[in-house]
């Protein structure tokens, strides 16, 4: 298991990102992709890492509600 500190935004259509609901937690998981499919509402629509090497996972109902997790270890 690996420890993740875990940004969660909840991004809905009519608001989008500057009003998203933004929560910070820390969990422990095999894998950001693990994390995701066992506490995630929506499928996974991308993956991506940024430059500092966070792993961040977008997934969404197709609708415009998104929520974009960023995985820092």
């Amino acid at each position: 298991m690996r420890k993740f500190e875990i940004m969660i935004e909840d991004i809905n259509p009519c608001g989008g990102s500057q009003f998203a609901k933004r929560e910070i937690v820390e969990a422990e998981a095999e894998s950001p992709e693990a994390y995701v499919a066992e506490h995630g509402r929506f499928p996974i629509l991308d993956r991506s890492v940024t430059a500092d090497g966070d792993t961040v996972i977008t997934t969404g109902d197709g609708h415009g509600n998104l929520v974009k997790y960023t995985f820092t270890e």
